[in-house]
């Protein structure tokens, strides 16, 4: 049986990598295994490429190119499910960055925070942000972090959203930037995975960011039990290809790749029906728009035990920095752990390496969350999960898999292990109805 059970998952759990380029983005349904076409390149789709290529050069031709990338817009949204509304809001870094580009590199400003906001950006007052949460009310007070406060509120429509209230440090200009910066992200993205922005204010000494409420808490609170029932393996599997598209969404079919700096699994909120959404995008950096480009220097900032070690050597970022704390995510979707356990026995304290000496000594059950149901379908299932996790975490970027890859490889260990378990199940049944009739 467990042969059997082997065989199947590594049926196509590998799956083959296709090119980074940037494409249109797929309708995703999470319910059913991605038609191998999701992911492949049109003809027509490198030609856009290349005409994007020329317009940067041909800023004459600009007009035309502009009119050629018109259906972007149509392809988010068939991702979305709904119309998209275009906004322009842009932001202002408090530094630049450098942008390496082969062996030469290059100043980059960050936009001006001051365009013209998008009508899809809801405007707000002081009277209705005092309004919807009862003039900051202790009892609609969610959450608190580094940023501020987060409350949740009701507007005048009836809609219940999620409001952050920034600290009160004027002079705090790294609270300015975060501010600013997540304002700019999160205008700009529309999808399925990723919370929703309605809008923000600024006024006087008050800086709120309103999105969409999302109440079923963090991921994180779940996996320590102080929310839901507990979760079972084929919920992990969906919670993570969840996150895989949403960081896919985030590096390959936006209009500037984005990379978030901050996967964590106290920055992933659960539906109540614990579908994942990504959150908080205050440390978030646009990837860099010249295709020769490798990497962006820039100030470290994210989480301790999620930070990719090659960002912290080199101020080196790219997206494979968000692949490698997906990597760390999948650790502690597997053994249900914080990244960082210092109460536990110094070689069991940073929980990756922990996880990782386990799977290569083949002690899969001994690294499984306790809570988790053991069977050779559910062992092998965390198994290829771990080795996921294994090649995310590698030390050198340029070894680490493109988030797009993850997610095939994820849907490729979801499906097998739920076609497995139907069987499972099934001959459970048979062999019940036999014995039953056989006492008869």
């Amino acid at each position: 049986m467990e042969s059997l059970v082997r065989r199947l998952f590594s049926r196509g759990s590998r799956a083959s990598s296709s090119s980074d380029t940037r494409k249109q983005p797929p309708n995703f349904d999470t319910s059913q295994s991605p038609p191998s076409s999701v992911y492949s390149t049109s003809s027509s789709q490198r030609k856009m490429l290349s005409l994007n290529s020329v317009k940067i050069v041909a800023k004459e031709a600009a007009y035309v190119f502009v009119f050629c990338f018109r259906p972007r817009k149509a392809a988010k949204e068939i991702l979305s499910g709904r119309d998209l509304y275009p906004v322009q809001v842009s932001s202002i870094s408090t530094d630049t960055s450098t942008r390496s580009v082969g062996s030469s590199s290059q100043r980059v400003k960050s936009p001006d925070f001051n365009r013209p906001k998008g009508v899809g950006v809801m405007k707000f007052s002081m009277a209705d942000i005092h309004k919807a949460t009862k003039n900051f009310s202790l009892e609609n007070k969610i959450g608190e972090g580094g940023f501020g406060t987060v409350y949740k509120g009701m507007l005048k429509d009836g809609r219940q959203v999620a409001i952050k209230r920034a600290k009160k440090s004027l002079h705090d200009n790294r609270l300015t930037t975060e501010f600013r910066n997540e304002i700019e992200t999160l205008s700009n993205l529309e999808h399925l995975n990723l919370v929703r922005f309605f809008g923000y204010l600024e006024h006087a000494d008050e800086r709120l960011i309103v999105v969409e409420y999302v109440r079923n808490g963090t991921l994180r609170e779940h996996l320590d039990g102080s929310r839901g029932n507990g979760l079972d393996l084929a919920r992990r599997l969906d919670i993570a290809i969840d996150v895989a598209h949403a960081v896919t969404y985030l590096h390959m079919y936006t209009d500037h790749p984005i990379i978030h700096r901050d996967v964590k699994a106290s920055n992933i909120l659960l539906t109540e029906n614990l579908r994942a959404k990504v959150v908080d995008f205050g440390f978030a950096r646009l990837a860099p728009d010249d295709l020769e480009a490798t990497h962006i220097s820039t100030q470290i900032k994210g989480t301790a035990g999620y930070l990719d070690p090659e960002y912290l050597r080199t101020n080196q970022l790219t997206e494979k920095s968000d692949v490698y704390s997906f990597g760390v995510l999948l650790v502690e979707l597997m053994t249900g752990r914080h990244p960082i356990e210092p109460q536990r026995e110094l070689n069991e304290r940073v929980t990756i390496r922990w996880a990782m000496r386990k799977l290569e000594d083949g002690d899969i059950i001994l690294a499984m969350d306790p809570r988790l149901r053991r069977s050779a379908i559910a062992n092998t299932a965390v198994e290829k999960a771990l080795e996921l996790a294994q090649e995310c975490l590698a030390p050198s970027r340029t070894l680490r898999p493109p988030m797009k890859k993850c997610a095939e490889i994820l849907w490729e260990i979801r499906r097998n292990y739920r076609e497995m378990e139907i069987s499972s199940s099934s001959s459970r049944r048979s062999v019940d109805l036999l014995i039953q009739n056989s006492e008869d």
